[in-house]
């Protein structure tokens, strides 16, 4: 896949609204643990979405979900298991992707295939070649799709990105991040029988099918190479978004990282500290660092350029220093933030893709730079990449870690 089709320009957008002004884009929740949650109760009160469906091989989950909408609006949504059903549903709009990571890719194609936008969590893909497709099949079904980097939605964000790309600190050159995860281990849990209430087939999907332990049911799979991708797909993800995004960057040309599972022995097999460095092929930088152990720094950003430097606060607030000033400028006004689910339905609804703040070539690019430095960790060295062939060069190990090997009949198209 080359670089040129995963970069691929939006096609314009219908000049025609989707609906009258009063109807509600139906959305139908996929995967309704923690994040499919908040989903639910972030969109109940936008006033322009109706949550039609809850779908997850967790039958409990699914229980607890129409619960909550039924409480809030008296009305109770579908609910499936199998997220096919509601594709097959011609009243349904569009699909909010709260899944595990290695679902996220898949769901997508489907959805969209069946004529449905999405809202994708991050990551968006489990793999490089995944999000290759992601961004071919939006563009082909011309869907509205927008990945889970809501960040690019807060108007401190948006500010800290506008002061950057204005020039108030010279031309970037480097841009640095830090996640203090503080996480303990997770043991070691027996091989047992999946439990009634879930559908294991489902749940593995296109992973290998594996013996259930409960240290994968329901938010340890992160640290599993089959289901997740580390802290570097779960949270780091946000923030290399924002600093990709400030520092105008694609792909790099270079990638190194490091790191470890340090302090303890569990089943978890991703690090729980990494440090990763991109290169860029004007030799611009962005430097990453993850803690999973423990420690009382906060998440924050740092961007190095020309005339000053640039914090976030990992509230958003922003801190602008400039040449050898000791003090820094006065803090910004700050624009207001915007309510990221009401306007996907918005976008939905006039077809307007400019309305998506984190559209899905830009999470996908965002997450490609996750997957990216996942693999120099996995295979232990520093790695020249190819952003026009999408392939690392003379590595066949690494370039085998871009894509997987996928279960039937849950396998991502070749051709979307």
């Amino acid at each position: 896949m080359r670089r040129r089709q995963f970069l691929m320009t939006a096609s314009a957008a219908a000049s025609q609204s989707w609906a009258g002004a009063n109807d509600k884009v139906r959305v139908a929740i996929i995967g309704v643990g923690s994040r499919g949650t908040a989903h639910i109760k972030e969109m109940l009160p936008a006033g322009n979405i109706e949550v039609a469906a809850v779908v997850d091989p967790d039958g409990r989950r699914t229980e607890a979900a129409a619960g909550l909408v039924k409480q809030q609006t008296g009305k109770a949504p579908r609910i499936e298991s199998d997220m096919r059903r509601v594709f097959d549903d011609k009243n349904i709009d569009a699909v909010t992707i709260a899944t595990t990571n290695h679902w996220h890719t898949l769901t997508a194609i489907w959805a969209m295939q069946a004529g449905k936008d999405v809202y994708v969590e991050k990551p968006v893909s489990h793999n490089v070649w995944e999000g290759t497709k992601l961004v071919e099949a939006a563009r082909r079904y011309n869907r509205m799709a927008a990945g889970g980097t809501q960040r690019r939605w807060w108007g401190r964000f948006r500010k800290a990105v506008e002061l950057i790309h204005s020039g108030t600190i010279g031309d970037v050159y480097q841009g640095n991040f830090v996640f203090p995860g503080r996480r303990d281990s997770i043991g070691f849990k027996p091989v047992q029988p999946p439990p009634a209430w879930l559908n294991w087939d489902l749940w593995v999907g296109p992973a290998p099918m594996q013996p259930y332990h409960e240290n994968l049911v329901h938010y340890n799979w992160h640290w599993f190479w089959d289901f997740g991708n580390g802290e570097m797909g779960n949270n780091a993800i946000h923030l290399l978004d924002i600093t990709r995004w400030a520092m105008k960057k694609t792909l790099p040309v270079r990638v190194h990282s490091t790191g470890g599972r340090f302090g303890y022995k569990d089943q978890a097999q991703t690090p729980n500290t990494q440090n990763a460095t991109w290169v860029y092929e004007d030799g611009s930088m962005i430097v990453g660092q993850l803690r999973g152990l423990y420690t009382p720094e906060t998440m924050s950003w740092d961007f190095f350029g020309t005339k000053g430097h640039l914090h976030i606060f990992d509230d958003g607030r922003v801190q602008v220093t400039l040449g050898r000033n000791k003090q820094p400028e006065p803090e910004p006004a700050y624009p207001p933030d915007i309510d990221h689910f009401k306007q996907f339905a918005e976008a939905v609804r006039t077809r307007n893709r400019s309305l998506l703040l984190a559209e899905i070539e830009e999470t996908a690019i965002s997450t490609a730079l996750c997957h990216l430095g996942n693999i120099s960790y996995r295979v232990n060295r520093d790695l020249r990449f190819d952003p026009a062939k999408m392939q690392f060069e003379g590595d066949a190990e690494a370039n085998g870690l871009l894509t997987r090997q996928y279960r039937s009949p849950y396998v991502v198209p070749s051709v979307v």
